[in-house]
């Protein structure tokens, strides 16, 4: 892994632009990043620490890595761990029983909006208690473009969720760092620098609504190539109070 590369600054620039335009990060913050092992999560970790330790933003703050055992049979955490050590971090591992909860003893039809519940809740509690104020998810541009569409169709609402929002039963602020770089973009870097990707053992990975909106994107963008960039013109040009709302959270 290398920071050496030229073109490092597609990432780096979008990030810090997120960041300082909604004021994400404070100097002496403590931020949480959640680690599901996906690629999202994952340069998360990897993009934030860089701006870290080279004080992109003018000012220090901290690094609390923080993962869910979801009580999967067969996951297996070292490739995370050990990334995540070579950074100067210690994956804090939270024990769950969330898959049983969910696909045992609910057994949800619809399990992606009680697990994304009982993650979310079980991520900030435990945030919250290392003393953090902050925690960092890894949703990207896509997954804005893709919540609007899925507010839009299935619940007649033109709003995605925010870029960062004060969580008032826990103390934390969630904040979004990604929301300027495009899925694409990440895979490319993931595929480049060779980060480490735990696969998803979820039964319902791939086979939710949101993989549905996600090709439904894929298409509008065939006919309208820069229809991420005309949404975050979209996004700037309104007010938070007009265009950020707390409608969909993302499973």
């Amino acid at each position: 892994m290398s920071f050496v590369k030229k073109d490092n600054q597609r990432y780096f620039n979008p990030m810090r632009r997120a960041i300082l335009k909604h004021d994400m990060i404070r100097p002496k913050d403590k931020v949480a990043i959640g680690m599901s092992g996906g690629k999202d999560s994952t340069t998360l970790l990897y993009l934030l620490d860089t701006i870290r330790r080279q004080q992109r933003l003018g000012f220090d703050f901290e690094i609390q890595p923080i993962t869910l055992d979801m009580g999967f049979a067969g996951v297996e955490l070292q490739p995370m761990q050990e990334f995540v050590e070579k950074l100067g971090y210690e994956l804090e591992v939270v024990p769950t029983n969330i898959a049983k909860v969910v696909f045992e003893i609910r057994e949800e039809r619809s399990p992606c909006s009680l697990c994304a519940k009982l993650r979310r809740g079980t991520l900030y509690t435990h945030a919250k208690e290392l003393g953090c104020n902050k925690v960092a998810l890894g949703h990207h541009l896509d997954d804005a473009v893709e919540t609007y569409f899925m507010n839009f169709l299935f619940h007649g609402q033109l709003n995605s969720f925010e870029p960062v929002s004060y969580l008032s039963k826990t103390g934390v602020t969630l904040i979004r760092p990604l929301i300027y770089i495009e899925e694409q973009e990440i895979i490319r870097y993931v595929n480049r620098e060779k980060l480490p990707v735990i696969f998803n053992p979820c039964p319902v990975d791939k086979q939710t609504k949101r993989e549905e909106i996600k090709r439904f994107v894929a298409t509008i963008a065939e006919t309208y190539p820069d229809v991420r960039e005309k949404f975050i013109m979209g996004m700037e040009q309104g007010t938070a109070a007009d265009f950020w709302k707390k409608s969909l959270v993302l499973p």
